[in-house]
């Protein structure tokens, strides 16, 4: 984040603007303002230097450094955690300036204050999935800027946050033998994260989960999508044990894993997850 805001830094070495401005005689000029601003943000003082930059907006709102101050008012608020009020100063920025040059850096640093408040899986998701939808609309809005690129990354790590909440409810519910409630949450994982590091372990609990409703061939099912897709995962390998007991089901030996990226999974029996 820092690196972005050396490169906003420049853009503020602007001019005033030409014209005059009628000043009231409580008014300070706007260079002396915004090096007061400066100042407080150098050293650390991030609520006195929201309020700073803001008060260059309030006193010259028609000036070329206003826009800007705004950018560094809600920058200051992040640096200093005070997320809802960078989210509040960047909304209206995006309000009030939608075809600004530096439009794209505003709705990533509102990506990146929602990302910043992610909690461990143990909590509730709500601003994960906050933290997903601001994510995604940078990435669709300017896919091709290093905004984008970085917030792509960032969407990536968000999803498998938001699997591994799934699969840590699936699994309380598979060790207190609430099987359909499990099967659901493991479900969701396969369906909807598939591409996170998640995906392997919620087929092998698929099929922990139907053989334990005495569904072997919806087990089975599992265990080969699981096989074709993870042949070399550790998760294969339990599957591939709890199915081929007795040597009633058949499953291809778990062999070593092909180096592949990430991508949709390949159900061989039904065709479900294609």
């Amino acid at each position: 984040m820092k690196r972005y805001l050396a490169c906003l830094l420049v853009a503020l070495s602007i001019t005033a603007c030409a014209h005059e401005e009628k000043k009231d005689p409580s008014e300070k000029p706007v260079e002396v303002l915004y090096l007061e601003a400066r100042k407080a943000f150098d050293e650390e003082d991030y609520k006195g230097a929201a309020n700073k930059f803001d008060e260059v907006e309030r006193q010259h709102p028609y000036s070329q450094w206003a826009t800007q101050a705004k950018l560094m008012s809600a920058y200051s608020s992040y640096e200093g955690e005070d997320y809802d009020l960078a989210l509040t100063t960047l909304d209206g920025f995006i309000e009030l300036h939608p075809g600004h040059p530096d439009v794209a850096y505003a709705y990533y640093m509102r990506a990146i204050c929602y990302y910043e408040q992610i909690v461990d899986v143990g909590r509730d998701q709500q601003q994960t999935r906050m933290a997903m939808e601001a994510l995604s609309e940078v990435v669709r809005r300017f896919p091709d800027t290093k905004y984008g690129r970085d917030a792509k990354f960032k969407k990536d790590l968000t999803m498998d946050h938001l699997a591994g909440k799934e699969m840590e409810i699936g699994r309380f519910y598979l060790k207190r033998k609430f099987y359909q409630a499990a099967i659901n949450r493991f479900s969701n994982v396969v369906e909807n994260y598939q591409t996170t590091t998640h995906a392997p372990e919620a087929l092998h609990r698929l099929v922990e989960a139907y053989l334990a409703l005495g569904l072997p061939d919806e087990a089975q099912k599992m265990g080969a999508v699981l096989g074709h897709n993870y042949p070399g995962s550790e998760w294969y390998q339990a599957s591939y044990s709890l199915l081929t007991k007795g040597k009633t089901l058949e499953l291809e030996k778990p062999k070593k894993a092909p180096k592949t990226t990430a991508g949709k999974l390949k159900n061989t029996v039904t065709g479900w997850f294609e």
